[in-house]
């Protein structure tokens, strides 16, 4: 099942990468984690949780734990779309803040850069519903997987994967 799993999370990632981005700029970065690195990913997200009294690290570290794979997508050096939007607070992209680091990620980021992030995301969930396997999008992952440096990245998100006989990420505790 593990090497199925390996498969889905492949394919996953190659929805995340063709998935349409603004302007035609890919900035996505995308990581695959399995075995050791999940009970690394796991134990620090446990720990991350008790020293910052943030909730549900703890739970996600959990299903983490729990899971056969690890797909990580982020983005990682996005240029503004220069656009002058100001979907991002900023009236013209010149006035944007430049990055910096923030308590769990950094920004300010481009709106524009932010929804290709959610468009890949989407597009890997969706490839994943098409092959039957249990997911779930987790900001929790993004966050660790940042600091133990998994993936070099702004921000980031996970989606553990799995295959069993229950959905191990719906109906959890709270």
């Amino acid at each position: 099942m593990s090497n199925i799993l390996r498969t889905a999370a492949e394919l996953m990632a190659l929805a995340a990468r063709t998935a349409p981005k603004a302007a035609g700029k890919d900035f996505v970065v995308l990581e695959i984690l399995e075995g050791k690195d999940l009970d690394k990913l796991a134990d620090a997200m446990v720990e991350y949780g008790r020293q910052t009294g943030r909730k549900n690290f703890d739970r996600d570290g959990d299903n983490v734990r729990r899971s056969a794979a690890v797909l990580l997508i982020g983005l990682k050096n996005a240029q503004k779309a220069s656009l002058d939007c100001g979907a991002c607070g900023a009236s013209r992209c010149a006035e944007l803040d430049e990055l910096k680091e923030g308590p769990e990620f950094a920004g300010p980021l481009c709106a524009w850069r932010l929804l290709d992030l959610g468009i890949a995301i989407g597009s890997a969930v969706k490839t994943a519903s098409i092959l039957n396997v249990d997911n779930r999008i987790m900001y929790r992952i993004g966050v660790v997987a940042r600091r133990l440096k998994l993936i070099d990245a702004e921000v980031a998100v996970g989606i553990p994967l799995s295959a069993t006989g229950k959905n191990i990420y719906f109906d959890r505790p709270s």
